[in-house]
């Protein structure tokens, strides 16, 4: 499953992470938070947290607004 990460800033290209990527991630840090971009569906980023779960990792999910917008906001997970 490939999910899109947010961008640093307007003029960035959206870059994507898989599960393997993100495992490899963990495999150096013992503690790591990722922001993804509003486009990935809330159904990966559970299945995401689920997958990290079941291998005995706490993963916290949240929606972080940065804007007035209701559609101003990006999904931050905290893997530790």
């Amino acid at each position: 499953m490939k999910l899109k990460l947010a961008k640093n800033s307007k003029e960035d290209e959206n870059q994507s992470i898989t599960l393997g990527e993100i495992a490899e991630v963990l495999e150096t840090e013992s503690q790591k938070i990722f922001y993804f971009d509003q486009d990935n569906s809330h159904k990966n980023l559970v299945s995401l947290v689920e997958h990290f779960e079941e291998k005995g990792l706490s993963v916290y999910l949240k929606e972080v607004k940065y804007g007035l917008d209701e559609s101003d906001y990006m999904y931050e997970v905290h893997i530790l």
